[in-house]
């Protein structure tokens, strides 16, 4: 029996994902979290051990990105596999490089699924042609990186928050974080970035595609 754990903030898309697992597996045991505290809570306190996770990339509180780094230190064996409604070239590299074993694109999701469970549970990441076309590119290319790209993954969630907004405080609350780290993410943000406002943050954000 495999078991699988869905989180996502919005009921209808675990409840879609559930029915849509339960075709292919019909004895499966299927978990829900609705946010990142309780996706941890779920791998911590089950008794028997999860066969992978599907984790939506932007949750409200603590992100995607977040989720893979802290399951890595409990359950370094557990696969995750990142579902987002932005496109691969938005963020599946970094997913990837911070530990994922794949990128799936809620436009596909549905054709995807099962392939990248069946891919993973065997130990191999989920990586689609057009990935692996841009992860050759990544590894080849001479070219300069996006700014976004030099940003450490938390610098990166914080960047998304000052883009779409959110004040220093608001981030901190949400990161659980002080005001005082939260500001110097921004000071180490916009130094990377060569950048001097939120303003300026949140036109980037919008012409990259990333919010």
């Amino acid at each position: 029996m495999i078991r699988i754990l869905i989180a996502d903030d919005h009921a209808i898309v675990r409840r879609g994902m559930k029915q849509l697992l339960l075709e292919h597996y019909p004895f499966a045991r299927i978990g829900e979290a609705s946010n990142v505290e309780e996706l941890i809570s779920e791998i911590i306190n089950q008794e028997e051990e999860w066969d992978v996770v599907v984790c939506d990339m932007n949750m409200p509180g603590r992100s995607g990105l977040d989720a893979i780094m802290q399951i890595r230190e409990i359950a370094p064996g557990l696969p995750v596999l990142i579902m987002s409604m932005y496109p691969e070239d938005q963020y599946a590299l970094r997913v990837l490089k911070s530990g994922a074993a794949g990128y799936l694109t809620k436009e596909t999701i549905h054709d995807d699924i099962v392939r990248a469970i069946e891919t993973v549970i065997k130990g191999k990441r989920y990586i689609t042609l057009s990935l692996a076309e841009k992860l050759a590119e990544s590894v080849n290319s001479e070219s300069a990186k996006a700014l976004h790209e030099e940003l450490s993954d938390r610098e990166f969630d914080v960047f998304k928050l000052l883009a779409s907004g959110k004040t220093i405080s608001e981030i901190a609350i949400q990161l659980s974080l002080s005001s005082t780290t939260v500001s110097t993410y921004r000071s180490r943000i916009m130094e990377k970035m060569k950048m001097k406002s939120n303003a300026e943050l949140a036109r980037y954000a919008i012409e990259a595609r990333l919010i």
